[in-house]
């Protein structure tokens, strides 16, 4: 293990948090060693543990702040703005925000391993946080919520599969920007 310089607890649980993400992000819950995250921060497994308990605490932390960018990304872009006008500057933080491969899918990991009910919980909690943000900031109903919601879903997954590199037509339909108006027909009156 190569020679580290000494590092402030807060300072190495950073370091660690950093590792983690991209760690957790390719191999999710299941597939990450803390070995390897040791490794790569040149400390020992039994140090990551004394600092985060469990391998599963240290995902569900690095997978909790992925889901909280989003939503503290699309409140800011928001910032006054309410009603459709917020739903729009919401949509296109949330395009961006997408760039941040590590954080979507660190997202997409956590989702993948609701079968173990504390990540579930978390994962639950972490949407809910989204989904009233939302709520709370546009104003709108849960109808155009969840279309919002299942638009900006679909978008993760093109992400995740690296969309701009397909030629096909469906490749560019499916990168379709949330744009405003988008959502103007969707209402808890037509869609009931």
């Amino acid at each position: 293990m190569p020679h580290q310089p000494k590092m402030s607890r807060d300072d190495r649980r950073d370091q660690i948090l950093r590792i983690a993400a991209g760690e957790f992000a390719d191999g999710g819950l299941r597939g990450t060693s803390t070995e390897a995250i040791a490794q790569q921060a040149g400390i020992t497994q039994a140090y990551i543990f004394r600092i985060f308990g469990t391998k599963k605490a240290l995902f569900l932390e690095v997978m909790t702040s992925a889901f909280d960018r989003l939503t503290t990304g699309m409140c800011e872009a928001a910032g006054d703005a309410t009603g459709r006008e917020a739903l729009s500057l919401m949509g296109a933080r949330y395009y961006e925000l997408l760039d941040d491969r590590s954080s979507l899918l660190l997202q997409l990991q956590g989702f993948a391993a609701c079968g173990d009910p504390e990540v579930r919980d978390a994962v639950r909690t972490s949407f809910g946080r989204m989904w009233t943000t939302v709520a709370e900031v546009t104003g709108l109903d849960a109808v155009t919520i969840k279309a919002f919601l299942a638009f900006g879903m679909l978008l993760n997954n093109a992400a995740a599969l690296e969309i701009s590199e397909v030629t096909d037509p469906w490749g560019d339909g499916v990168q379709t920007r949330i744009r405003p108006g988008l959502f103007d027909h969707i209402t808890s009156e037509t869609n009931r």
